[in-house]
């Protein structure tokens, strides 16, 4: 089985597997890697573990080195031009007159290509903007429409919880959210209430999506006469983060009970 480390090249990118060689690393370490575009930067996530040749892929590209001090300089220098780029994008944008919202310009770890993401309801003719724009900047450029989710994830920001957004904290693969999730957890849908940043439905809904589907294939459902360690009770609520039930027991005594706990259902009212 190949030998490979996890890499990321964005927050809450797409994770992509890198032959490390004879580089030891660990989670955390910034890499210099070769990819189909020439040597970029990025960051390892996962250190190196053994994939069945068939989920690593084949023509594992490799990892150059760790990234030294002089790479994390042209990183900074990199910043530079991506900072004017964007300026120039806005400005252009606004000369042309073109329905479109520059997001983020990202350099090539050479700085010879900026790649600018945008958003847009509609498809945009943006075939002037990057003649402009190139020859302002001296660079080739590339301009990638993105949706509202790509949008939320590659600007940041903090959700409805107070926490950073998902789509920033995990690596991966901006996988569908449905409306179907929300209904398994028994939430209100109510657009305000499930909606993100994006104004799509919110992420952490795909990530709970599995305990709540888990808790309901194991729970009594609600009604049940169960066994407690107290005694027998009717189930009254479900409290699927800590995968237990609130139980009543009569004359206004109610206990809280791990799933683990609780005997055979005996029926339902």
């Amino acid at each position: 089985m190949p030998r490979v480390v996890s890499v990321v090249f964005s927050q809450g990118g797409k994770l992509y597997y890198f032959d490390p060689g004879d580089v030891e690393l660990v989670a955390g370490d910034p890499v210099i890697v070769s990819t189909a575009r020439g040597t970029d930067f990025g960051r390892v996530v996962r250190a190196a573990e053994e994939l069945p040749v068939g989920e690593a892929g084949q023509h594992l590209k490799k990892v150059v080195r760790r990234a030294t001090e002089s790479d994390l300089e042209q990183l900074v220098a990199n910043e530079a031009v991506e900072d004017d780029a964007m300026a120039a994008c806005r400005e252009l944008v606004a000369r042309l007159g073109l329905d479109l919202k520059p997001v983020v310009a990202d350099a090539t770890f050479d700085g010879n290509k900026v790649v600018v993401s945008f958003f847009a309801e509609e498809r945009v003719d943006f075939r002037e903007l990057v003649s402009q724009l190139s020859d302002r900047l001296g660079r080739r450029v590339e301009l990638r429409q993105v949706t509202a989710r790509d949008e939320a994830r590659l600007v940041g920001g903090y959700g409805q919880c107070g926490r950073r957004l998902c789509c920033t904290l995990f690596a991966g693969g901006q996988e569908p959210v449905s409306i179907r999730m929300a209904k398994d957890q028994n939430l209100p849908l109510n657009p305000s209430k499930i909606s993100g940043s994006c104004g799509r439905l919110m992420c952490c809904l795909k990530y709970e999506h599995g305990v709540y589907v888990s808790f309901k294939e194991r729970s009594p459902k609600r009604g049940a006469v169960v066994t407690t360690p107290e005694g027998q009770g009717r189930v009254i609520e479900f409290r699927v983060p800590s995968d237990s039930v609130a139980v009543d027991l009569g004359e206004g005594r109610v206990v809280i009970c791990k799933l683990s706990e609780l005997g055979d259902d005996e029926g339902e009212t």
